[in-house]
């Protein structure tokens, strides 16, 4: 069942996948619209977008070097904010959900307080474009990638600022949303990784936070040992892609999924390097790909404006959802499993 939402510059789209009435869901397999996200005329084209782990806000990375926040409920514009001063090229939730951080063609990444959407940090140390940006599982590790073909891995330290600095009685306005806001502590470079042989465009970091899997225009997915002591050299790398790995996604128990412009997506066992199934149906690029919490299957976005659905052990794709919109750029399985969301732009 897929809903898709008109002729319109955004939409964050709903998908039951336990068999429940489309309707009471707002969607059905007719097309119904489900939620569109309006934006002004004047913002320019959509990088990439990403959704807040509780579904509730929708980013979008623009061209116009500013990242926006929607509000997936209502489908409101919340905020713009700028501070790159080139095309905003990625951007991602932490998974606390605490944290976003957005990556650019100024060569840097920007941390940021969600609830605030206040920038907290600006890392440098890129040479150029930064394309991929990731969050170790506990939120308290980042990895970078881009054009200069180098992964700088960097500490996140972030704290509640106190709460008598805001609020009542202190000559600042209480927040939005209730909270004290964080106040970032470290932003250091732990380690700079160097071995691909082209851009880096993604990453994801293991479950266990013990390694993490870049994908290159180079072809190639190297998975990096993180573990303390261990050399900051390649720990694997898998060969099979013939393009640009475009988009990485580990599952909780450590399988690996990578999709490509090459137009398929692999399953790999990360211990061992072994393709265990690869993934045939999309009619181009393979834009976001995510595990279901039960890791029977895997959904995916392509550039073609499709997004399927496929079974992980038979490699079958089970499910096409095709909307009205050119690119979904992102798409995630609610924790529950009941729904499959993606985010989607035109242009």
């Amino acid at each position: 069942m897929w809903p898709w939402a008109g002729h319109c510059p955004l939409a964050f789209h709903f998908s039951p996948r336990d068999g429940s009435d489309p309707r009471a869901a707002g969607s059905s397999k007719d097309a119904l619209p489900v939620q569109s996200v309006h934006r002004p005329d004047t913002v320019p084209s959509v990088n990439s977008s990403a959704l807040s782990p509780n579904v509730q806000t929708l980013l979008t990375a623009s061209e116009d070097c500013c990242v926006y926040g929607w509000e997936t409920q209502s489908g409101r514009l919340l905020w713009r904010r700028g501070g790159h001063t080139g095309p905003v090229k990625f951007c991602r939730f932490s998974p606390d959900g605490r944290l976003f951080a957005s990556t650019s063609c100024d060569c840097t990444v920007r941390l940021w307080d969600a609830a605030e959407a206040k920038c907290l940090q600006v890392l440098k140390g890129h040479q150029r474009s930064v394309e991929t940006v990731s969050f170790s599982p506990d939120s308290k590790q980042l990895a970078s990638g881009g054009w200069d073909k180098q992964v700088m891995l960097w500490e996140v330290q972030v704290r509640p600022m106190r709460p008598s600095l805001v609020g009542p009685g202190c000559g600042l306005p209480p927040t939005a949303s209730g909270s004290s806001g964080l106040s970032f502590q470290s932003g250091q470079m732990l380690r700079h990784l160097v071995g691909h042989r082209d851009s880096i465009q993604s990453s994801d970091f293991a479950p266990n936070s013990e390694s993490l899997a870049t994908g290159s225009w180079d072809s190639t997915i190297r998975i990096w040992d993180l573990r303390v002591g261990a050399p900051a050299a390649v720990h694997k790398e898998l060969e099979g892609h013939k393009g640009n790995i475009s988009c990485l996604c580990y599952s909780a128990s450590g399988l690996l999924a990578s999709g490509s412009w090459d137009k398929t997506i692999h399953i790999w066992n990360s211990s061992t390097t072994r393709l265990l199934v690869q993934l045939k149906g999309h009619t181009s690029w393979v834009k976001s790909i995510a595990f279901s919490p039960d890791e029977r299957q895997l959904a995916s976005a392509g550039y073609s404006g499709m997004v399927k659905v496929w079974d992980c052990s038979t490699g079958k794709c089970t499910e096409t959802l095709k909307g009205a919109l050119d690119v979904p750029h992102t798409c995630t399985f609610t924790h529950d499993g009941r729904l499959l969301v993606s985010g989607a732009a035109e242009g």
